[in-house]
């Protein structure tokens, strides 16, 4: 349920709205808005009565949030959220923002080719997993708490924020510790206990689409996150499994456009898992930057033919840097831009 206030509502007036929503037994949340304050109301079980609240001084309408999913929605907060990085970069706005690096992080001298050739290209977020979940347990399972340190030596060389994977509750502290942005993949995205965690921190969280997910239950397990209190979150289309074993993936991008509908959390598209071929990547980040993504998430590896997972989909230096050039051209096009390592909006 969202309370509106009037234009003219002092701040004893909405003060008091908290108040009696809190009284209730319900968290109030006051959204300051351009011209005026919205309040939210938090833990809706169907119970609230209404009339106590739309008869107080100062309140110009309650509006029923309709979908299943509250705080995520368009419903709740109209205006598209922007996530601040610690550099000024700006997620959810004008800049699209390229994240790139390997699947996994493998050596010092991988991660330190991979994070010089992406930033040279215009990137400026790196990606590389410090744990990888992975289907077969005798695959590469990344470096861990080593994978940490590396990416953290490649921000200290680079400047470049860091985006990296927490897969469980456990590992969740260490990767908080160097991630600038903390990924939830894919196998996760219904893991609740990591979600309400990831919602205790204050951290930008990136929310990847499950394997087979509708985007109803994409924005339901961002709600997970959000009603812990931590609204920097975006989400990520990744594909989703289909009958079809041309591409590893059906990379859904309708669903950029579909979530900017429903939700005002910024949209990160990944053309590489999506795909799972590194000449389809390129393409599909086009289409994606297109379609209003606000950002890319791009497998890059200094040698795709020796990386130890996801070498198929892993763009060459070469490759990812025309790429770049191609996608900030229809960034321009459609009024955008490639964000630039320390831009601030």
């Amino acid at each position: 349920m969202l309370i509106v206030m009037k234009q003219d509502a002092t701040a004893d007036e909405i003060a008091a709205v908290v108040t009696i929503i809190n009284t209730m037994g319900y968290e109030a949340r006051p959204m300051p808005g351009r011209q005026r304050t919205t309040v939210g109301l938090v833990g809706n079980d169907g119970r609230v009565d209404a009339s106590t609240i739309e008869g107080m001084a100062g309140v110009a309408e309650i509006i029923h949030v309709s979908k299943p999913y509250k705080q995520v929605s368009r419903e709740w907060k109209a205006e598209s959220t922007r996530i601040a990085l610690p550099d000024g970069t700006t997620i959810g706005d004008r800049e699209v923002v390229v994240m790139a690096g390997p699947c996994s992080v493998e050596s010092e001298e991988q991660i330190l080719a991979a994070a010089r050739a992406v930033k040279a290209a215009g990137a400026t977020v790196l990606r590389g997993g410090a744990f990888k979940p992975r289907s077969s347990p005798y695959a590469f399972q990344g470096l861990a708490r080593r994978g940490l340190e590396l990416l953290d030596l490649a921000r200290e060389e680079t400047g470049l924020l860091i985006v990296t994977e927490a897969m469980d509750t456990e590992g969740l502290e260490a990767v908080a510790e160097v991630a600038d942005i903390i990924q939830i993949g894919a196998r996760s995205m219904q893991n609740y206990p990591l979600l309400k965690a990831c919602g205790k921190l204050r951290k930008p969280i990136l929310l990847k689409r499950g394997l087979a997910a509708t985007i109803t239950e994409l924005l339901l397990s961002a709600e997970y996150i959000l009603a812990e209190g931590n609204t920097n979150v975006m989400l990520c289309e990744r594909g989703i499994r289909s009958f079809d074993t041309t591409t590893r993936n059906l990379f859904d991008v309708a669903a950029i456009p579909v979530v900017h509908s429903l939700s005002h959390l910024p949209i990160i598209a990944d053309p590489s898992h999506g795909t799972g071929h590194r000449d389809m990547v390129p393409p599909m980040a086009r289409a994606a930057v297109a379609a209003g993504a606000d950002g890319l998430l791009v497998e890059v590896h200094p040698n795709p033919e020796r990386a130890m997972s996801d070498g198929a989909q892993s763009l060459f230096p070469d490759q990812f840097e025309r790429m770049m050039r191609e996608v900030g051209a229809i960034a321009d096009v459609i009024g955008r831009s490639l964000a630039t390592v320390g831009s601030a909006v």
